[in-house]
This record gives structure tokens, sequence and C-alpha cells, in this order.
């Protein structure tokens, strides 16, 4: 998926030529909604009041301080975010992707390379998502299938059961109440809990 001309964008930039650049090549790839943050004072509360759907980040020569300003919003708000920078390092690179940077890129202010960029952006962005929409399903599938197995553990104990009738009596009983066989599992390590 690419970026849509109706996104919000968010420019956070001190600078007001670099800024302009921005907007020129944002304008100019026919993005109309864009929005502008001249200062690092309080700015992930001002990011979360525009909510925009991707933020543009130019940063001359970034202190430590202010990359890490920045990897904080990166984490906290789950948007496309693109990085420009004038100059990095190795560390600063890996600092960005870990916090969830879709696109980092060094001395690329140009305004006809803004619309690949955030096409770029985004997709990664939502690549990225994919991904970890999939592993948490995978990571609560295997937390779920702990809970069967346990309470099946459970009903082969207290109920004399084998392995195969707990998992058909779990089955059964979510199907007559209308529930995930892990929510009636659930259930019955919890009843077990407070039975003994």
């Amino acid at each position: 998926m690419v970026a849509d001309s109706s996104f919000k964008i968010v420019i956070v930039d001190e600078s007001p030529i670099r800024t302009a650049i921005l907007r020129e090549g944002l304008h100019e790839a026919g993005f109309v909604s864009v929005e502008h943050i001249d200062n690092m004072h309080n700015l992930l509360a001002r990011i979360y009041a525009l909510d925009p759907d991707v933020i543009l980040i130019d940063l001359e020569n970034p202190s430590r301080d202010v990359l890490e300003q920045m990897f904080q919003v990166s984490r906290a708000v789950r948007r496309p975010i693109a990085m420009f920078v004038d100059q990095s390092d190795a560390t600063s690179i890996q600092q960005s992707v870990e916090a969830g940077v879709s696109a980092y890129v060094v001395d690329g202010l140009k305004k006809e390379r803004i619309k690949p960029i955030l096409d770029l952006c985004v997709s990664r962005f939502n690549a990225f998502a994919r991904l970890q929409d999939e592993l948490d399903r995978a990571k609560s599938a295997l937390e779920e299938r702990k809970v069967i197995d346990r309470a099946k553990g459970l009903l082969m104990k207290l109920r004399g059961l084998t392995e195969d009738e707990a998992y058909i009596l779990m089955r059964s009983t979510a199907m007559r109440e209308k529930k995930r066989i892990g929510e009636i599992a659930q259930s019955v390590i919890t009843a077990s809990e407070l039975l003994k």
C-alpha cells in the first residue's frame, strides 16, 4: 500500500527552510493535509493531538537527547515515520530501526524524492505491522494451547479421563456455551484453583 493523498502528514522540523522543502514536495505529490511542529517541546502530546497518518521528522544533526525523544515518539504512536538526517552513524541507524522508524534517509532532502520515500515508509510500516500481528496471533495461539493442555491434564487427573476424552468434553462444552475452547479451558483451571 502506498501513501494516500488524503493522509494527514505531520512534519517535525525546527528549520523553516527544510520544512518548506518538505511541504513543497508533499504538495507537488498531491498531499493537502500537512501540519507542522516547529519545536520539540511536549512533542508526543502534540503528535497525539494531531493524530497524523504519517510523521516526517527532519533533523539536521540530531543530539542523543533529540534522537531519544524521536524514538519515544516512534514507539508510542505506531505510525509510519520517515526520519531525514544530514549525517548519521551505524548506531543511530540501528537505534532508529529498532525504535520503529520506517524510513531513515541520510542527506536525502530533495522535494522530488519525498513521494517515493513516503510510499516506501508506509509500505515498510504496513509490512512490519502485518508481521507483528502474525507474531502476536502465534503467541496468543501458543498461550491458548498451553492453557488447553493444562486443563486437559486437570480433567484427566480429577475425572479419570483420557486425553482425548478431556479434549472432547471441553470442545463440546465450548460449542454448547458458544465460547472458545480456550475460555472453557481457563474456566477449568480457575475452578480447580478455587477448589484446592
